[in-house]
């Protein structure tokens, strides 16, 4: 392994999962998808450290990223943390048995995905098998048209959900759902507890806290899927502060920085979310104090890290700046986009 000063940006092997509602939109992002063009993918999973995964979300097995890109090509995610972690996550991350904090995904929704809702705190502290999971979707594309599900209405209640579960129809269900009209740019933040679906026709950038623990209540009418209806009545938040747009973790704050417009999506108490622009033809010196994760959205991103050593992120390569960089040297030939994914200072 190199010297920890030698840790340089990391790239990683996408892992693809197919699912009932996915589709091949992720080909938009220059992807070469496995399967023929009829294989439903629904979700790329970007940056994942998870030693087990639930059997309806992940498959039931332990998921870690593998590098992809030089000298440490091959070695996965956990045994980098564990032989490097300091350098990887800082020493403020790095206590325990540490894993990477976040969940890094593509989500492409050909097809509406199930009504779900993830564990709240109380669940999770109450049931050792759930694990609390709060995500944010930043819309890369959609169709005319596009929803997200975001919440109950206000003043649904439990007796009024229940029973449109039990009717099991989308004339009794859907009306229940705050429906909220989507476009490219666009960026929610769900937190545990909010009763949510991801609409048909929209592709998003997803950062979560590393759970896929998922509890669906309504499923579109689809067939030999497991519903959860008990558990999700155990966690939904009947008053739930997420419906309202924007909501006290979305922002929208654009400030120029150096050559960079950053505009801050969210924050949140689990990451922070910003979109970073910039014009062709720009060279940058950046600072690295915590991890970050860039998700390249558009154009192409050049590196020079520490030890002199060059590299490149495409559109949909998305990017671990290790801290142990300290300073990177980043390049942009032509007019380029990315998210910009870190974690709260402590």
């Amino acid at each position: 392994m190199p010297e920890t000063s030698m840790l340089y940006p990391l790239l990683f092997d996408p892992i693809y999962k197919e699912k009932v509602w996915g589709g091949r939109a992720l080909m938009r992002l220059g992807r070469e998808l496995p399967g023929d063009a009829d294989t439903p993918i629904g979700e790329s999973w970007e940056l994942v450290d998870l030693a087990t995964t639930s059997a309806s979300g992940g498959g039931g097995a332990a998921e870690h990223s593998v590098v992809a890109n030089g000298p440490l090509a091959g070695t996965p995610i956990h045994r980098l943390i564990a032989e490097h972690g300091d350098a990887i996550l800082g020493k403020s991350l790095n206590r325990g048995a540490p894993t990477f904090p976040l969940l890094i995904k593509y989500l492409d929704a050909h097809d509406n995905l199930s009504v779900q809702v993830h564990p709240s705190p109380e669940y999770a502290a109450a049931h050792p098998e759930a694990h609390l999971k709060s995500e944010a979707w930043y819309v890369v594309d959609c169709e005319p048209g596009a929803v997200i599900y975001k919440g109950l209405k206000p003043g649904v209640t439990e007796t009024q959900l229940r029973a449109a579960l039990k009717a099991n129809t989308d004339d009794a269900v859907v009306p229940l759902l705050n429906a909220v009209p989507v476009k490219p740019g666009d960026c929610h933040y769900l937190p545990s507890g909010t009763c949510h679906a991801l609409g048909a026709g929209v592709l998003v950038a997803e950062v979560q806290t590393p759970s896929d623990t998922t509890f669906r209540v309504y499923d579109w009418g689809r067939t030999g899927r497991e519903l959860h209806i008990e558990q999700a009545i155990g966690c939904i938040n009947f008053d739930d502060p997420a419906t309202d747009w924007p909501n006290a973790w979305e922002q929208h704050a654009p400030r120029t920085v150096d050559i960079a417009l950053h505009t801050r999506l969210v924050a949140c108490p689990f990451f922070e979310i910003e979109r970073i622009d910039v014009k062709a033809d720009v060279q940058t010196s950046w600072p690295v104090d915590r991890p970050e994760v860039w998700m390249v959205l558009r154009g192409e991103v050049g590196f020079v890290d520490p030890a002199g050593q060059t590299s490149r992120a495409h559109q949909g390569h998305t990017v671990l700046l290790p801290p142990a960089g300290h300073r990177v040297v980043v390049t942009a030939a032509e007019p380029t986009r990315w998210l910009r994914v870190t974690l709260p200072r402590t």
